[in-house]
């Protein structure tokens, strides 16, 4: 059965913590140290401060939920979407994140949140250059490279944008 999609609240913002630390290292295994990544997706009250904040602040995270699911794996995927963040940014709608867990890979769960936080209307988005398999999903979805890059000191890797126009 596929999970329920809808708008993510403060109340799920444990939940939501859990699904991205855990998508972390579902996603970026082979691509960050196992150590780094290890450290970076250890600290979950930290994360859940940070759901609380962002949701708090009105951000706009759609969620994945899995009723009656303990609360590590109630939150099966989630995107956040808002205004372009970049001073440069090609087009005003931003892709923030969108992750699902490793269960749900191919089944359709990240085409559903896309549709659902995106549509057809022209986006950008940072994604870690190296990671083919996310570079991928964006490219069928009709996301292209547009020359722009940066490092991201959090994980150490370089980041490219890609846009839909």
């Amino acid at each position: 059965m596929q999970p329920e999609i809808r708008l993510a609240t403060v109340d799920d913002a444990e939940a939501g913590a859990w699904c991205h630390l855990l998508c972390w290292r579902e996603a970026y295994a082979g691509l960050v140290p196992d150590d780094v990544l290890l450290e970076r997706t250890s600290d979950i009250e930290r994360r859940i401060s940070r759901w609380r904040a962002n949701l708090g602040e009105g951000r706009t995270r759609w969620i994945a939920v899995r009723p009656g699911a303990a609360v590590e794996d109630r939150v099966a995927g989630f995107i956040g979407t808002g205004p372009g963040r970049d001073e440069d940014a090609p087009v005003p709608f931003e892709l923030e994140a969108i992750y699902t867990r490793q269960a749900y890979w191919k089944t359709g769960l990240g085409t559903r949140l896309l549709d659902v936080a995106v549509g057809k209307q022209p986006a950008f988005l940072w994604v870690f250059e190296a990671n083919t398999r996310a570079r991928a999903f964006y490219e069928r979805h009709g996301f292209e490279p547009d020359g722009t890059g940066k490092h991201d000191p959090y994980f150490d890797l370089y980041e490219i944008r890609m846009v839909r126009h």
